[in-house]
């Protein structure tokens, strides 16, 4: 009989322990558990050179979209949408030669919780359609 109540015992123990263990946890924010930290998975610094008018460096953050981008939700929006946004061209690929103008950027940061660094002119076709792919990230080059 001492050995039932000993188990009872330690049970009531049990029981009393675990409210107050919980009430010290710390509080977990109310948002799915795949949001949480999404922005600074999604954080980049994106550098425009020789574009005239979209030239600077802007911090762009997603999920949610904010930082100095002046256009942040079609910014992450175009990122979101683009398949393989900072994926350099093949080298095998095969390009129009069409001169797009001088514009440059940079990209780096972290995006869906990978390191980025990428480059992008406007040097041919295949890199045309890929600046272009990115408007309103990168400012849209008229020409």
């Amino acid at each position: 009989m001492p050995h039932k109540t000993l188990a009872a015992a330690l049970a009531l123990v049990a029981s009393a322990a675990a409210p107050t263990a919980a009430a010290h946890e710390p509080h977990e924010p109310h948002e799915p558990h795949e949001l949480r930290g999404r922005q600074a998975d999604h954080r980049l610094v994106i550098t425009v050179a020789n574009s005239g008018a979209g030239d600077g460096t802007y911090e762009l953050r997603c999920h949610p979209a904010g930082g100095e981008h002046p256009r942040p939700t079609e910014a992450c929006a175009a990122i979101d949408g683009a398949a393989a946004p900072f994926a350099a061209v093949p080298k095998d690929a095969m390009c129009t030669y069409v001169w797009g103008g001088s514009a440059t950027a940079e990209v780096e940061g972290v995006w869906a919780g990978e390191p980025v660094r990428a480059s992008f002119s406007r040097v041919n076709g295949c890199e045309i359609e890929r600046w272009d792919a990115l408007v309103p990230a990168l400012p849209r080059i008229d020409g």
